[in-house]
C-alpha cells in the first residue's frame, strides 16, 4: 500500500561535507562515473521526477542500489532507516531523498573509518602487507603505493614475496625503479616467508620507514595457501612486534559481490585492516564499497583509478559520496 511521505518538513540532517582538495574530488568524480551513471540511470525517475515519494519510489531506489552493488543487507538497512525518517519526518520530493540517501551512506562509511583508524607504529619500520586474488592488480598496487610513500618523503622498501607466480618478481622489480625505491627478493619458487624474513631484518637495518610486501596471488579457496599467508604474518610479529601493521587486500572493483566473499575469507586467514579498490575507473559496481564497509567493517583506503605510477589516490568518505551522488 501507498503511503504519502509530504509530512512536516524540517531541515534535512545531511552532515555538512567537509572541504576536499578539488583535485581529490575531480579524480574520485572520474573514477565513479560509471557508477554514477549506471545508479542515476535507475533512479532518475525517483529524484528528477517523483513529486510524491511513496513506497513505489522506494521500491525503485532499492533496486538501483543493489544495481550498484551495494548488496542486499546494506539495501535493507538504508531503505529502512529512509522509510522510518519519512514516516516520522516527511520526505517531500525526489531531490529531498537523494540528500537523505547520501547521509545514510556517508553515515556508514564514516562509522568503519572511525571504528578503525590506521594507527601507525612509534619506531620504524611500518609493515604493510598486501593480500589477494590473481588478478586484482596487487603487484601493480605494492609499486603505486611505494612510488606515493616516497614521494610524501618516507624511505621505503619492497619485498618481493610472490615467489609463485611467473615473472611475478620482475614485474615488482620494474615498479620498484620506477618508484625510485629498493627491492628484496628471493628466486622464482623460493620460500615466501624466508623472503619476508630478509626484508624484515633489511628494514631494521637501514631504518626503513615502510616496508612493502607483495605476496602471492592465492585464490581464497584454497586452504593450504592461505595458511602460508598466515604463516608470513606469524613470521612478521615474530621479528617486528606488531608487525603486520596494515594488511590490505586488493581487490577488483569490476567482481562486484565476489569481491566482498574474498574479502570476508581473508579477514579471518589474513587479519585484513583496509581495502584498496582497484580499477574503480572501469566498473558500475563501485558500490562493493559501501557493502564492505558495512558487513565487515572494513574501510576502503586506497583507490586505483587507472595504469599510471600515479593512479593511485586514498580514499575519502566525503569525496565518494559527493562524486557518486552530485
Amino acid at each position: 500500500m501507498a503511503f504519502s511521505l509530504f509530512g512536516k518538513r524540517e531541515t534535512p540532517e545531511t552532515p555538512e561535507p567537509e572541504q576536499q582538495p578539488r583535485g581529490l574530488f575531480d579524480r574520485m568524480k572520474q573514477a565513479v562515473t560509471r557508477t554514477r551513471e549506471s545508479l542515476a540511470s535507475s533512479i532518475s525517475s525517483v529524484v528528477a521526477l517523483t513529486r510524491e515519494v511513496d513506497e513505489a519510489s522506494l521500491d525503485d531506489l532499492e533496486f538501483a542500489l543493489l544495481a550498484s552493488d551495494i548488496g542486499s543487507s546494506t539495501t535493507q538497512q538504508i531503505i529502512a532507516n529512509l522509510r522510518d525518517l519519512a514516516l516520522r519526518k516527511g520526505i517531500s520530493d525526489g531531490a529531498e531523498l537523494k540528500r537523505h540517501l547520501k547521509a545514510e551512506i556517508l553515515s556508514i562509511l564514516r562509522a568503519v573509518d572511525a571504528a578503525k583508524p590506521v594507527i601507525h607504529p612509534s619506531t620504524s619500520p611500518e609493515v604493510i602487507m598486501m593480500v589477494g586474488v590473481n588478478g586484482a592488480g596487487k603487484t601493480t598496487t605494492s609499486g603505486k603505493l611505494a612510488a606515493q610513500f616516497h614521494r610524501d618523503g618516507n624511505t621505503v622498501l619492497l619485498c618481493a614475496a610472490d615467489t609463485f607466480r611467473a615473472a611475478a618478481i620482475e614485474q615488482l622489480e620494474v615498479w620498484a625503479d620506477r618508484s625510485g625505491v629498493d627491492l628484496i627478493k628471493t628466486k622464482q619458487g623460493g620460500d615466501p616467508s624466508a623472503a619476508l624474513y630478509d626484508a624484515l631484518a633489511a628494514a631494521k637495518a637501514r631504518s626503513t620507514n615502510i616496508l612493502l610486501v607483495d605476496t602471492a596471488g592465492r585464490l581464497h579457496t584454497k586452504s593450504d595457501l592461505m595458511k602460508e599467508l598466515d604463516k608470513m604474518r606469524r613470521t612478521a610479529e615474530k621479528l617486528i612486534p606488531g608487525a603486520p601493521h596494515q594488511t590490505l587486500l586488493v581487490i577488483d572493483a569490476t567482481t562486484g559481490q565476489n569481491g566482498l566473499q574474498q574479502a570476508r575469507l581473508f579477514t579471518e586467514a589474513a587479519h585484513v585492516t583496509g581495502i584498496v579498490l582497484t580499477k574503480l575507473d572501469g566498473s558500475a559496481k563501485g558500490g562493493i564499497v559501501v557493502a564492505i564497509a558495512h558487513d565487515l567493517g572494513l574501510p576502503v583506503r586506497y583507490c586505483g583509478v587507472g595504469e599510471k605510477l600515479e593512479d593511485i589516490i586514498p580514499f575519502d568518505a566525503n569525496a565518494f559520496v559527493d562524486s557518486l551522488l552530485d
